[in-house]
């Protein structure tokens, strides 16, 4: 029954912002979506033994309609940058040509894989890397209050250690777009195969942000669950 949902609040979204993308929209979803039940305590996975449901079972969690229509950040992704994403998984022309039209892959790809502006992110850690690192990018627009700050918040995965620059990101109008990296780097990793998660928030420093936001007091603001596989 979520797709159903989802799709009703995805179109009450667009009504209320006409200019936002199917990227946006779907950032504004996740990015909002929360991970207490209504008792505040974290949702249960009952196919898995009544334990607690991980971002396997709810993905980024509930979605919340009212916090995704209203919040700071948003992650937006054109349709070229998605042709860009399939030359950096190595399509070749005859594949590209079924999403794009006359176009050609650059012979030096322009983003690696990872670096696609998704609001999460997946890192694989081979068993025997110790001190191997990651760095993505990702770029979020302002479309809350027009001047604001976000910090960032981290939760290191077990065995990971995870460095966001910078830390703060200050807004001086809407719609501008800051850049950030985040770097993964594998520390004593387990030698079981094994899946450790963490969280990479930016909160709103409430001095500058509209107090009628309420998502701001309640709320985490923008976050991601950042996935860390070991294999």
């Amino acid at each position: 029954m979520s797709c159903p949902h989802v799709s009703g609040i995805a179109a009450l979204l667009r009504s209320r912002h006409i200019d936002w993308s199917p990227a946006a929209i779907k950032s504004a979803l996740m990015t909002t979506a929360y991970v207490m039940d209504n008792k505040g305590s974290p949702i249960w996975d009952l196919a898995a033994f009544n334990t607690s449901a991980t971002p396997f079972a709810f993905g980024l969690g509930h979605v919340d309609p009212e916090r995704a229509s209203d919040l700071g950040l948003i992650y937006d992704i054109t349709p070229e940058d998605y042709v860009y994403y399939l030359c950096s998984l190595k399509y070749n022309d005859s594949q590209i040509a079924l999403f794009a039209d006359n176009f050609t892959c650059p012979k030096h790809a322009t983003i690696q894989p990872g670096d696609l502006n998704y609001p999460s992110f997946a890192v694989n850690f081979k068993r025997d890397a110790q001190n191997i690192s990651f760095t993505y990018k990702r770029t979020v627009t302002n479309v809350g209050a027009p001047k604001s700050t976000y910090k960032v918040d981290v939760a290191e995965p077990k065995g990971v250690s995870v460095i966001v620059k910078p830390k703060i990101l200050t807004f001086k109008k809407l719609g501008e777009k800051l850049s950030y990296k985040v770097s993964f780097t594998g520390l004593k990793l387990s030698s079981n195969c094994s899946v450790e998660l963490g969280p990479i928030v930016f909160r709103p420093l409430l001095s500058d942000v509209n107090p009628r936001r309420t998502w701001a007091r309640r709320s985490n603001g923008l976050a991601f669950n950042g996935l860390i596989s070991i294999a």
